[in-house]
């Protein structure tokens, strides 16, 4: 069973900045769009940001300017870097992507198990 693995969270200082990254655990035969959610404590789970097989991405208005989202095809990875974090950006982030795991099935939406990022003012 293909999981998505997510690393790179933690307690960082205000104003500090973090990397996520996320792959699949296993093989798979193509990612399609990948992205990057999170939830507060007491709050709905919110897009962060997301990217295309092809490289378009999108950004939540609120966090535009101050994350940027990448990815590496040959290994199927994605990644957000975030920069100018305050306290209103602890969450957990969860990776959220299109897979298909062979060229026969269909994609599927995986997520992850979610990573804590904790600003500290």
């Amino acid at each position: 069973q293909v999981q998505l693995v997510e690393s790179g969270g933690g307690l960082v200082q205000a104003g500090g900045s973090l990397r996520l990254s996320c792959a699949p655990s296993g093989s798979i035969f193509r990612s399609d769009v990948m992205g990057w959610y999170r939830q507060a404590p007491g709050k709905q789970r919110e897009l962060v940001a997301t990217i295309t097989s092809g490289g378009s991405t999108n950004y939540a208005a609120s966090m535009k300017g101050r994350v940027s989202i990448s990815r590496d095809a040959a290994k199927n990875t994605v990644y957000l870097q975030m920069s100018a974090l305050n306290a209103e950006d602890t969450a957990v982030y969860y990776c959220n992507a299109a897979l298909r795991v062979s060229r026969w099935d269909a994609p599927r939406v995986y997520w992850g198990q979610g990573t804590q990022v904790t600003v500290s003012s």
